[in-house]
């Protein structure tokens, strides 16, 4: 396949399905700008004007063609490297801030010297996927992991899903999530559930990333499981159907970013001239920490995400001996 020279890229999934891992090593083509989930409702990354300059009103933002004078010029800014310093500094003042604005400031303006895209990093994306294909020509690559590693994750770190702010989207639940509407109303009422809470999420995201590949020309679903086994021919594939070159500098950042200790927990990826380094952990090693959830959850639990589940991660092939994702 021939580069789509130009075009920006998402790489989008559900938060904990390792988009900022695939994100990064995508990064390391030379090809492109990282911008870091600008539609995470919270500060940071999110809600900050320079990088895209529209207030995000929820988690998982839907956006279409209905409400698009609200995201287009913003979205176009983004794409195009167009960076905002004085949107930012009137809603973001402090030390942090002051350092992200140089760095977005310099990276867009250093990246549209040298031509490259921008590369959006964004979970909360997913439902504005086929938008951004369609309006802004991004091509879309979305991540899966196994539902049960996404829950453990979610509950190693406390977090319960925003499912309010998916019913407070009547456009969003009239053209894609309507068969989901009665449950996530019944979850939000049981709110001491978050493992059932985040299964559902699970389940809403990829059954529509499934109806996606009628929709999105060029569309990429890329397993967790599949680039972690085996990271350099599984990125390898990935960045040969994206149309960028797997060089030596690649595969040295992917092999260092995922041949770490056994069972860390990675995250705050950087780039460095060696390929890539984490403050604050070690690389993980890809295929130790594939299974950690084992040590995570009781038997219990780990069988009723695989139930809450099925009907939908049985669309990616997740299965065990017993047939059950």
């Amino acid at each position: 396949m021939k580069a789509d020279g130009g075009r920006p890229l998402l790489v989008t999934g559900m938060p904990r399905s390792a988009t900022s891992w695939v994100g990064k090593m995508l990064e390391v083509s030379g090809r492109f700008v990282y911008v870091n989930e600008p539609l995470n409702p919270r500060h940071p990354p999110g809600r900050s004007p320079g990088v895209l300059c529209a207030d995000v009103e929820h988690a998982f933002q839907y956006v279409s063609e209905e409400n698009e004078r609200l995201w287009l010029a913003a979205f176009q800014d983004t794409v195009r490297l167009r960076y905002h310093p004085l949107a930012e500094l009137r809603r973001n003042r402090s030390p942090y801030d002051l350092g992200r604005l140089v760095k977005y400031g310099s990276s867009f303006t250093l990246g549209r010297v040298l031509g490259r895209s921008a590369l959006i990093d964004d979970p909360y994306a997913v439902f504005a996927a086929p938008w951004l294909a369609r309006r802004l020509g991004c091509r879309v690559v979305v991540i899966v992991r196994s539902p049960v590693g996404v829950v453990s994750s979610y509950k190693r770190l406390g977090w319960t899903p925003n499912l309010a702010g998916l019913l407070g989207q009547p456009a969003l639940l009239r053209d894609w999530l309507d068969p989901f509407r009665t449950d996530i109303a019944a979850a939000l009422a049981r709110p001491d559930d978050p493992v059932g809470q985040a299964s559902l999420l699970w389940r809403a995201v990829y059954a529509t990333v499934a109806a996606y590949r009628d929709q999105v020309p060029g569309l990429e679903i890329v397993r967790h499981e599949d680039l972690s086994l085996d990271p350099v021919p599984a990125f390898a594939k990935l960045y040969g159907h994206l149309g960028l070159p797997f060089g030596e500098r690649v595969e040295r950042a992917v092999v260092a970013s995922s041949s770490g200790g056994g069972g860390q927990a990675a995250h705050r990826w950087s780039l460095s001239r060696g390929g890539v380094s984490k403050s604050g952990a070690k690389p993980l090693d890809s295929r130790a920490h594939l299974e950690v959830w084992k040590e995570r959850l009781p038997p219990e639990e780990i069988a009723r995400i695989r139930d809450l589940t099925a009907d939908v991660a049985s669309l990616y092939g997740y299965a065990t001996e017993n047939g059950r994702p």
